[in-house]
């Protein structure tokens, strides 16, 4: 069955419910749904009959590992197996991920998984080698497959420059991410979105799943402002738990969780409380809007937003505390 709606409407049983009630087996949802149901614990969960699932997958986004966990472990108590993988619009199907079929591999939370059968993935440095274990690059498609995109309508030059003339010979996702020792693919977030803190590369997807460490934060965006000193510095935007509200104790205390897990080189300028995300329908948040707004940028195209107040909210939240008061008139 697909469903389409709010999943805490008309209340926040109402996923657990449907999955009960449909005896669904199988669960396809995307790390936004499961940040969105992570606001409301566990408890909500407990009181439905979870027991037809056997399998739940996510696509979209890197399923962060705090959200990975809270799935894995607390909702479906470790019994059925919680995947991840990655596939674009253009490639018509899942091309990473964990071989469920064929005898499933350890799962490493926060990566995508490792090549599947018959697709012939890469992770290459800008200039056009290989990536060795470890350093971040973009992730290339090296033999094309039945499903993959062959053209864009009616513009057949763009989709030559954007998809393989960057990079010569090679499918270019727009993706960045990392190999590890094992094969594992771990996505770092699209490539120009990879930010640079004095030299050093991270991720957005890192930083995020760094901040979602802390237990009042349910969801977080990330993007990077320009810093004189270290050529940019972290702005993130932050959605805490129902019934909580950003304070000073909760900025500092998510500074820390960040340093704590990133190191000194994750520098956080400025955390923003808002309300919600901008997100694609789809469930993808859009870093685009975020960099437009610390930038002071026109956003672009946004017709594909889920809540057009959205913007607004993240807007008013980095305008209330980056303009600078008002010198007063003399004489008033």
């Amino acid at each position: 069955m697909t469903y389409e709606g709010a999943l805490d409407y008309p209340g926040p049983d109402n996923f657990y419910r449907i999955l009960e009630e449909q005896k669904v087996s199988a669960v396809l949802t995307a790390p936004t749904a499961v940040r969105l149901l992570m606001r409301y614990g566990t408890k909500t969960a407990r009181n439905h009959d979870l027991s037809s699932v056997t399998r739940t997958f996510s696509a979209g986004e890197p399923l962060n590992a705090p959200a990975w966990e809270w799935l894995q472990n607390e909702v479906f108590d470790n019994r059925v197996p919680v995947i991840d993988h990655w596939w674009k619009t253009e490639t018509g199907g899942p091309v990473i991920g964990n071989p469920y079929r064929l005898g499933m591999l350890p799962i490493k939370p926060g990566s995508a998984g490792i090549p599947l059968p018959g697709y012939h993935v890469e992770v290459r440095q800008a200039d056009g080698p290989l990536a060795p274990p470890g350093e971040k690059g973009c992730v290339v498609i090296t033999d094309p497959f039945p499903g993959l995109t062959q053209q864009l309508w009616a513009e057949p030059q763009r989709y030559r420059e954007s998809y393989w003339a960057q990079m010569p010979g090679v499918y270019l996702t727009g993706d960045a991410a990392h190999v590890d020792d094992d094969g594992y693919i771990w996505f770092s977030g699209r490539a120009d979105e990879i930010l640079k803190i004095a030299g050093h590369r991270i991720g957005t997807s890192e930083v995020e799943t760094a901040v979602l460490r802390h237990p009042a934060v349910t969801e977080v965006g990330v993007t990077g402002v320009p810093d004189p000193l270290r050529g940019e510095v972290i702005a993130a935007f932050v959605v805490l738990r129902p019934g909580l509200e950003g304070s000073e104790e909760i900025d500092q205390s998510s500074r820390d969780t960040v340093r704590r897990e990133l190191g000194p080189i994750a520098v956080i300028g400025s955390i923003e409380f808002v309300a919600l995300l901008p997100k694609t329908r789809s469930g993808k948040i859009m870093r685009r809007v975020l960099r437009s707004v610390v930038r002071n940028e026109n956003p672009g195209d946004v017709s594909t937003i889920e809540e057009p107040g959205a913007v607004a909210r993240v807007l008013e939240a980095w305008e209330h505390d980056h303009t600078p008061p008002q010198e007063p008139v003399p004489g008033q």
